[in-house]
């Protein structure tokens, strides 16, 4: 008789399940989710050789989660009970809510958000013996009166985090200020309606951690932790499933990517004053972590960098306090601002800081390269040309590549300029400042019609500013027409380096009688000794038509190479494009 009763309620047992769950939307057993939908549907493909009830979903944030379900609500508690314990899922996986979701990937071409919750693959946790008239509808965990009691003992922090979680699912619209008026209220009844709760609007024990569960879901996904280094007297919370720790180099402690998502942290530490502190705003700037694009703030005793581009969104903030500088970057992939904006929350309002600060030496044995800086990787321009005065204001005169598409142009690394006016045919730009310039020398351009055979000199950074300085390259006019036999452009014999290209060449009076032209392409390779050369004649037109007039030489005796070398460096710039 009684394995009859327990046959027949189980039977029961499922059937009202059955019942309910057409009603319920249910609730899913998140157990993990991935940056790539290729990665997501591997995993999804794991699971769902052990697991049945296995989908996949994008979230909110832009990753891919995979979930089991969809459940009833205590159906999926106890799926989550017994899959951790037998081991078949990760320890961290939680309780997620179909709002949380997105377009489903898993199974391919699947489409069960709204199919209402199924039966679990675990039995129901009933005795054998329990009395059919024991069998109630499913319940709240606490009654009304009783969640009350719980509530009062919340903290005002947790009273305040409860009305951020209800704003983040879209639920709660007023001030966080952690009191419980009507407005607060009715949110919680909304969201408990919406969850399948009874919309009594006061929170359960349960229903509040499934509140706080889905709310801090992306912080959960990237392993949000609290995380002490001694060494650089800073505590705070990290996304340590995310990044690790990988070296110290002063005055950073570098964290590395751990996963595919790309993500990386400094822990900024250092003794220091103001200039100190200035010095430091001005060389992360350099920093190829540190994109050009984002507002940025020096004040006081404290500096915040932002920076967005080349697929990277960054976050410095630095402060000097007692003779030492504490602060931290965080670098994140762009396209996944949620998560990011609560990382970064998180990092910034755990901040702490100690007496100690990382030895100066920290790292010294570390690989020394010019282009590093702290173990860091400067900036570099998307193309480095030459370029020259052209009056006395601080006019350039460059090659249309070194201007092309570019998000900045900069003269000498630092002073910013912008395109005047560009001939497409001869591939030439003018180039103003944002500020007036003194230079300390101008191009004179010369007079006389150059000829062939005559010597002369391009002035360019023929490394693209790896010496600091520019170069001279001598050679010879090998025609006073181009290849073609074209007009306002010279062929040299010279072997020129790219970089060279937007540089004056020089007769040997000093005078400028052209500028060195990129090498042409076009599916054919030139001979080393072949350079192209813009005329006067055409350099002074463009010019004009950008509103300038060029100064014009006189005729004068040879001059000394130490002269042509004086004259050449204080009128040819590096010009910058930037991406």
């Amino acid at each position: 008789m009684t394995r009859i009763l327990s046959a027949t309620l189980l039977f029961l047992m499922f059937g009202l399940r059955a019942v309910t769950a057409q009603q319920d939307p249910g609730v899913w057993v998140q157990v993990e989710a991935q940056p790539s939908l290729r990665e997501a549907r591997d995993r999804a493909q794991a699971y769902a050789n052990t697991l049945p009830d296995v989908n996949g979903f994008r979230l909110n944030s832009g990753w891919y989660a995979i979930v089991v379900g969809p459940y009833l609500r205590s159906d999926a508690e106890q799926v989550l009970r017994v899959y951790r314990a037998e081991g078949q899922i990760p320890s961290d996986s939680f309780i997620a809510f179909s709002n949380t979701l997105g377009q489903q990937f898993w199974p391919i071409g699947a489409n069960v958000l709204n199919r209402g919750a199924v039966t679990p693959p675990v039995e129901p946790e009933v005795q054998p013996e329990q009395n059919l008239t024991e069998i109630q509808p499913q319940s709240t965990d606490e009654t009304r009166s009783e969640a009350l009691q719980n509530e009062r003992l919340l903290t005002a922090q947790e009273r305040k985090d409860l009305q951020t979680a209800l704003q983040a699912a879209g639920f709660y619209n007023s001030t966080i200020d952690g009191a419980f008026g009507q407005g607060t209220r009715r949110s919680m009844g909304d969201w408990q309606r919406f969850n399948g709760y009874e919309p009594t609007g006061v929170l359960t024990t349960l229903q509040r951690q499934a509140l706080m569960e889905e709310y801090n879901a992306p912080l959960i996904s990237v392993g949000m932790a609290p995380y002490s280094d001694d060494q650089a007297g800073i505590a705070m919370d990290m996304p340590l499933g995310a990044i690790e720790f990988d070296q110290y180099k002063a005055p950073f402690a570098h964290f590395q990517s751990s996963t595919d998502l790309g993500a990386k942290a400094l822990l900024i530490s250092q003794d220091g004053t103001k200039s100190t502190l200035r010095a430091l705003y001005d060389v992360m700037q350099s920093l190829e972590i540190i994109p050009l694009n984002g507002p940025r703030e020096l004040k006081g005793d404290r500096f915040t960098l932002e920076g967005r581009g080349n697929g990277i969104v960054s976050y410095t903030q630095a402060k000097l306090q007692d003779g030492q500088i504490k602060g931290f970057t965080l670098v994140w992939p762009e396209n996944d601002e949620a998560r990011r904006i609560r990382v970064l929350a998180a990092m910034t309002s755990s901040f702490e800081t100690s007496e100690a600060v990382l030895d100066a030496s920290a790292g010294a044995d570390a690989e020394q390269r010019i282009d590093l800086v702290s173990g860091l990787q400067v900036r570099k321009p998307r193309l480095s040309r030459s370029g020259f005065f052209a009056d006395a204001s601080g006019t350039v005169l460059t090659v249309s590549e070194a201007a092309d598409s570019c998000t900045r142009i900069t003269l000498d690394g630092d002073q910013e300029a912008e395109v005047a006016w560009t001939d497409a045919d001869l591939g030439v730009s003018v180039l103003r400042p944002s500020q007036a310039l003194a230079p300390m020398s101008v191009a004179e351009f010369s007079a006389d019609r150059p000829r062939i055979q005559s010597e002369v000199a391009v002035s360019g950074y023929s490394y693209q500013g790896a010496l600091g300085a520019p170069t001279l390259t001598y050679g010879q006019i090998a025609d006073i027409r181009g290849l073609d036999g074209e007009e306002g452009v010279k062929r040299l014999a010279l072997n020129a380096q790219p970089g060279d290209a937007g540089g004056p060449v020089f007769n040997d009076s000093g005078n400028v009688v052209g500028m060195l032209l990129p090498t042409p392409s076009e599916g054919r390779t030139l001979p080393d000794s072949v350079s192209l050369s813009a005329s006067v004649e055409r350099l002074t037109d463009i010019l004009t038509q950008a509103g300038v007039s060029g100064q014009s030489g006189q005729a004068s005796a040879q001059i000394s190479p130490n002269e042509l070398n004086r004259r050449a460096a204080g009128m040819t710039v590096l010009v910058n494009c930037w991406d």
